[in-house]
């Protein structure tokens, strides 16, 4: 089965207040079993508009993925992570 993993690209507007979106969010990254490939640090922008953090998340499946996002948890989350920075977000399944 291919993983499935999260990419997603966020510019954080309020730093305090996205910690309260990463506590929020363990829950559901705990019950589908995320594993954090890439969570911020120094990146090279190559093409197009850069973000300031970027995250890789891998999940065991790409329902997982899905699963995770679509979870009252993660919507709990989800809502904070809105009102303190843009993003986009996708899910892609691995090769």
């Amino acid at each position: 089965m291919a993983k499935g993993y999260w990419i997603a690209r966020v510019d954080v507007r309020d730093p305090e207040r996205y910690k309260d979106y990463v506590a929020a969010a363990k829950p559901a990254f705990e019950k589908y079993c995320a594993n954090f490939l890439a969570r911020g640090g120094a990146f090279t922008p190559l093409e197009g508009q850069a973000r300031g953090r970027n995250v890789v998340i891998e999940f065991p499946s790409l329902q997982h993925a899905v699963d995770c996002y679509n979870s009252p948890e993660y919507q709990i989350a989800a809502k904070i992570r809105q009102q303190v920075a843009d993003a986009e977000m996708v899910v892609v399944e691995g090769a």
